[in-house]
């Protein structure tokens, strides 16, 4: 518990002081903490990262990583990042049969759905960080409402939970501690907005605390069925009793592409 403590304070530190930094700093860590990502979803599917079809995950991670105004400026070509993905898939299922099966579909399929799930997550972030004015606290808004969430739904969960929430993917998960953890949320983020309000009207606000607290615990259910399909406990260990990266921002890279999609943010 106290090394959990220590590495919670120092490592929740570090990244509010680069969110505040911003610029380069902060996209230079993002750029680290995504590839770092990849590479424990490479490891689950007990797959090198440093092997040619690890490469390729990482490649393909890097471009829906990527801004597309910088993507843009580094390579003035007349194709997109997401034509370009496009290509590369196209370039992995001929893989298939070129390597004899040595890349099989199953592969192909992992690094797609692993590149876009982390590429965009993080680019997202990205982008949010980016937004003119407020990008630095619509951030710390965000990041507020996941943090309150689970915080919420463990304490209520442990005191008043009684029906499991998904059994068969995290047992120790409630209805009660899950609804808990929302009206948290919405608590906190109230308050939050009161002091900094970053939305035009309440009602966007409250919307968007609704949206980030019930998908961020759909982005850490995905992260603990992703774990026990590959039958692994944490998904890396280089956060000392916190576990891997992703286990520290499944649901940050699921609930910001959904708050851009639907244009809350």
């Amino acid at each position: 518990m106290k090394q959990r403590i220590i590495t919670g304070v120092l490592g929740g530190a570090l990244f509010i002081s680069l969110v505040v930094a911003g610029g380069w700093l902060f996209s230079l860590f993002i750029f680290i903490v995504a590839s770092v990502a990849m590479m424990e979803l490479l490891k689950m599917k007990k797959i090198s990262p440093f092997s040619i079809i690890g490469l390729i995950s990482l490649i393909s991670m890097w471009l829906l990583l990527i801004p597309s105004n910088w993507f843009d400026s580094f390579f003035p070509i007349q194709f997109t990042k997401v034509e370009i993905f496009v290509f590369l898939i196209l370039f992995l299922l001929m893989l298939t049969v070129l390597l004899k099966n040595k890349m099989t579909f199953d592969e192909v399929g992992f690094i797609i759905l692993s590149s876009v799930y982390v590429g965009f997550g993080f680019h997202y972030l990205l982008m949010t960080r980016e937004i003119a004015e407020t990008g630095m606290m619509l951030v710390f808004f965000v990041l507020i409402l996941i943090w309150t969430t689970d915080s919420g739904a463990y304490f209520v969960g442990r005191a008043f939970g009684k029906h499991k929430l998904w059994p068969e993917i995290s047992p120790k998960k409630t209805i009660e501690g899950a609804i808990g953890g929302i009206l948290c949320a919405v608590l906190l983020g109230s308050i939050f907005y009161y002091f900094f309000p970053i939305f035009d009207h309440y009602t966007t606000a409250l919307f968007v605390m609704l949206v980030a607290s019930i998908f961020g615990q759909l982005g850490d259910l995905v992260e603990s069925a992703l774990k026990r399909h590959y039958a692994v406990k944490d998904s890396g260990n280089v956060l000392p009793g916190h576990g891997g990266i992703l286990d520290r921002f499944d649901s940050l890279i699921y609930v910001v592409p959904v708050l851009h999609l639907l244009q809350l943010i």
